[in-house]
């Protein structure tokens, strides 16, 4: 099969990234075009100014689905990120451009998108069926337990369909663009939810990536943006979060300021303009002076949890939940 407009493929590589068109990608971004691509000798190969470059849109995850719109001689693919809502760009999904050697036609064991908060199907001993979900912050897929790395790199919140029961605490997984199934630690995956998770439990998935460099567009272990992380952290549960902060401000819930609770989302913008910065309510407000908040920032280039400093507190405009 080949990759057609109008059908869906699915991500052949640990990370992708979306950008806006092939004519804005610079030389330092190579590592990112490859198939594998090495979106950590990426990013770090970029000093902070380039890191927040506005050629980069988004990225998406192994298997993760898209629709193909348009193919160019020059192997550059036109998609639409069916599982990153952005209602604002497109009402199918983020738009944007990849190359097409990240893609895959849509394999028929291709793991389903998932269905917001719902709980995942159980079989009849009530065992959650469905895609397994990467919970280690970085893991790689072996050719065989404990054997050579085919897939590096493969990043919380990625979606894998299993191929049979673990063995010597490895699990066998299918992964798009391999003609047979990859291991990883059995301890790497998680089943699907049963429930929805708490904000809290979103929170400490969201902790785990302290620390991570800000990247504009970015949505992985490696580098990452403010609405990227919330949008990680959610996927990490099988939510599905809009990609860019405004459109997340209209999937989610206003709150009274002084109600939030800790997991609820802080959402900010300048007076006239439209909504430019998120970050997770990081311990429970007391009064205006007192709230905390775990963002990806892009002053200081990286995700901190961190006392709301006086230049936020002047933007803040609302509370909101999920």
């Amino acid at each position: 099969m080949k990759l057609q407009p109008g059908r869906e493929a699915v991500v052949r590589v640990a990370v992708a990234t979306l950008w806006s068109r092939p004519e804005a990608v610079r030389p330092v971004d190579r590592p990112a075009l490859d198939a594998p691509a090495d979106v950590a000798a990426w990013i770090s190969g970029m000093d902070a100014d380039q890191q927040v470059g506005e050629c980069v849109l988004s990225q998406l995850l192994l298997g993760e689905r898209v629709l193909v719109t348009a193919l160019r001689p020059d192997g550059w693919a036109h998609v639409v990120a069916v599982e990153q809502p952005a209602a604002r760009l497109d009402p199918r999904g983020y738009p944007g451009w990849l190359p097409a050697a990240q893609l895959t036609p849509r394999p028929a064991h291709a793991a389903p998108a998932p269905d917001d908060a719902a709980p995942a199907p159980a079989d009849n001993q009530g065992a959650p069926v469905g895609p397994w979900v990467v919970d280690a912050t970085v893991t790689a897929l072996h050719a065989a337990p404990a054997g050579e790395p085919v897939v590096a790199g493969v990043i919380l919140g990625t979606r894998l369909t299993l191929a049979g029961p673990p063995v010597d605490g490895w699990r066998p997984v299918h992964a798009p663009g391999q003609d047979r199934p990859l291991w990883l630690p059995d301890a790497h995956l998680v089943p699907p939810p049963t429930a929805p998770p708490s904000p809290a439990d979103v929170l400490t998935v969201a902790a785990r990536l302290r620390d991570v460099a800000y990247v504009w567009g970015g949505v992985s272990a490696y580098g990452i943006d403010c609405s990227g992380l919330v949008h990680l952290a959610w996927r990490r549960f099988g939510v599905v979060l809009p990609r860019d902060a405004a459109d997340q401000a209209g999937a989610t819930t206003p709150l009274p300021l002084g109600t939030e609770r800790v997991g609820d989302l802080y959402f900010f913008a300048r007076p006239g303009r439209q909504i430019h910065h998120i970050g997770f309510v990081s311990a429970a407000p007391d009064g205006d002076a007192d709230r905390r908040i775990l963002h990806a920032c892009y002053r200081h280039r990286r995700v901190l949890e961190e006392a709301m400093p006086a230049d936020r507190t002047a933007t803040l405009v609302g509370a909101h939940r999920v």
